[in-house]
């Protein structure tokens, strides 16, 4: 017997702000386990599925959430139009009817997406703009301002352009912290400070250059007083991984915010990746190097 569409709407919302409250304390990403164990009232309401990617608990008239994995044997992803392209599934039936169905009946969606086996970020609410049967997906939108645009499966030049920007400023962002963190072990590279909520994902070239990828070697994390300074060319870092201070500020006298969190850090090398591979790029250093100089 299926639920009201009443208490089905009340667990979705109550998904979401279940949501908020992780993501207010820093956090980046939730684990498998963590939306395993999800409840509603006393009830237990897994949000993923143990083997599948999508979760349509057989109660509820369409489908609660969708998820990308690292893996995945559909080709599932959002790309520069601001959708994600969710495939269907192989065989017709239950799921590909559920999804189906939320998209008739604009039901709100949580969509995860792998950063890591087991670790996904969220992305909520979503909801099913397009059934593409040609090509056998559905598209998916993750911001809400998409929701307006006429006819998803052929956008404009302008809308084109407005969701290329969306990607790239909105979308990627997450992935970008959620990577970032996890290859600092959630810790300024700076100055240590391991509090999630009080850290940032710092980008090296900007994401409105068109080099600023959101890429891991293209970010540091940083506590937000040292992000703020490194945005505002106060602190440098040079492609030897060692911190600067602007030298007008290195003679200021002020209290000891500024002593112990700024000037103390001249010279002082970064705690870097223990992996290679997700250490800063030295030339995107380099480049942010010299406007820091100049």
């Amino acid at each position: 017997m299926n639920r009201s569409a009443i208490e089905e709407e009340l667990i979705r919302q109550d998904v979401f702000r279940w949501l908020d409250q992780k993501l207010a304390t820093g956090a980046s990403e939730v684990t498998r386990e963590e939306l395993r164990n999800y409840t509603f009232g006393t009830e237990n309401i897994p949000l993923v599925d143990t083997a599948r990617g999508i979760r349509n608990p057989a109660d509820f008239e369409s489908t609660l959430s969708i998820l990308t994995s690292i893996k995945s044997p559909y080709a599932d992803s959002f790309t520069s139009d601001g959708f994600v392209h969710y495939s269907y599934q192989s065989r017709e039936g239950g799921d590909n009817k559920k999804l189906r169905r939320a998209f008739e009946t604009r039901a709100p969606l949580l969509y995860l997406h792998a950063v890591r086996p087991g670790a996904f970020v969220p992305y909520y609410p979503v909801y099913v703009e397009a059934d593409d049967q040609e090509r056998r997906q559905f598209l998916i939108s993750l911001d809400p301002s998409l929701h307006f645009v006429k006819d998803p499966l052929n956008l404009d030049s302008d809308e084109r352009s407005y969701a290329e920007k969306l990607v790239r400023t909105r979308l990627h962002q997450p992935l970008f912290r959620a990577r970032v963190m996890r290859a600092y072990v959630t810790t300024c590279s700076i100055c240590h400070l391991k509090h999630a909520d009080l850290l940032d994902a710092a980008h090296i070239i900007a994401d409105s250059d068109a080099d600023g990828m959101a890429r891991v070697t293209n970010g540091l994390a940083l506590c937000k007083i040292h992000h703020a300074a490194y945005d505002r060319n106060l602190l440098g870092i040079t492609p030897d991984y060692e911190v600067r201070i602007d030298r007008e500020l290195l003679i200021e006298v002020d209290g000891p915010m500024l002593r112990h969190g700024l000037q103390d850090m001249h010279g002082q090398k970064l705690t870097l990746p223990k992996r290679p591979s997700e250490r800063p790029a030295r030339e995107s250093l380099a480049r942010r190097f010299a406007e820091f100089s100049a």
